[in-house]
């Protein structure tokens, strides 16, 4: 296991990082993480992703171990270390370790933990990807009602993606109660209808605030498409003229199929093209 972590406060080969079995984000889920782009060694979205972490942490009343300004020449340095110029920063902050397991909050506070890692990205593979599509399934909405954090309490997401890997498709899209696609398992999820909208659900505590999904929304409204923050059904996808799925590591994601019913004419769209073009051509901000 090669690479360099960050663990409160030190840097440690991946093989010998450690955090105490006395975690609470090991035993009880209690923590949250953030996700970062690297391109051509920059940092893609940076304020956006660390502003989402920082309402994570708030939400969950866990407190950043270090200042905002700290953590970025950590998050700069693992990266370094990795030799990362192309792939992800990622961060992860748990409430910490206790003397004893316990539900409530352990008072006095103690120390959060803090990981840091970072990792390379076949790019050539995610151009491939984004060249041909992808296949969504589409499955009920089984998570919990605070979708909107960022949280480590991934069993359901994983759960999902596992069904849409021995389905022959690369993602999973989640379906609640009234028949409507909230989101991917690690991806927001859009359409092109067929009135040439683009839309994609509005935020609330039903999906994440997904970074890379505001970024598209921005760059669509500077090129005065049609756009519309509204929920659409798992029917109206498999009608639409072009569906796509966003995230941090593959911006505007063509998706051919869902549930194996082709999108379009079964290829990425001019729409999905355009965006994702004018994102990767977008500014780092560090």
């Amino acid at each position: 296991m090669r690479g360099v972590a960050y663990v409160n406060g030190a840097y440690a080969p991946l093989s010998a990082a450690r955090v105490s079995i006395q975690d609470r984000g090991f035993q009880l889920g209690d923590a949250v993480y953030e996700v970062w782009p690297v391109r051509a060694g920059r940092i893609f979205d940076a304020d956006a992703h660390m502003a989402r972490l920082m309402r994570s942490l708030n939400e969950l009343r866990i407190a950043l171990p270090m200042s905002e300004a700290a953590l970025w020449v950590v998050i700069r340095e693992t990266t370094r270390r990795n030799h990362v110029a192309d792939g992800i920063a990622y961060v992860q902050v748990s409430r910490g370790a206790t003397s004893a397991r316990d539900h409530v909050f352990p008072s006095p506070a103690v120390k959060p933990t803090l990981i840091v890692t970072a990792k390379k990205l076949d790019r050539a593979l995610l151009a491939k990807r984004a060249e041909q599509g992808v296949k969504v399934i589409t499955t009920p909405e089984t998570r919990w009602a605070r979708r909107d954090i960022k949280s480590v309490n991934l069993l359901p997401n994983l759960l999902a993606r596992q069904a849409a890997k021995e389905a022959g498709a690369f993602e999973a899209w989640f379906v609640d109660a009234q028949g409507f696609v909230t989101e991917g398992t690690s991806s927001s999820a859009w359409i092109v209808d067929n009135n040439g909208a683009l839309r994609t659900r509005p935020l609330s505590h039903d999906l994440l605030h997904g970074v890379t999904r505001a970024a598209i929304l921005q760059l669509a409204r500077a090129r005065q498409m049609q756009v519309i923050e509204a929920p659409f059904t798992a029917a109206e996808a498999k009608r639409a003229r072009e569906a796509f799925i966003t995230h941090a590591s593959n911006a505007a994601l063509a998706v051919i199929a869902v549930d194996d019913v082709l999108i379009g004419d079964g290829r990425p769209g001019p729409v999905t093209q355009a965006l994702r073009a004018a994102y990767l051509g977008a500014q780092p901000a560090v």
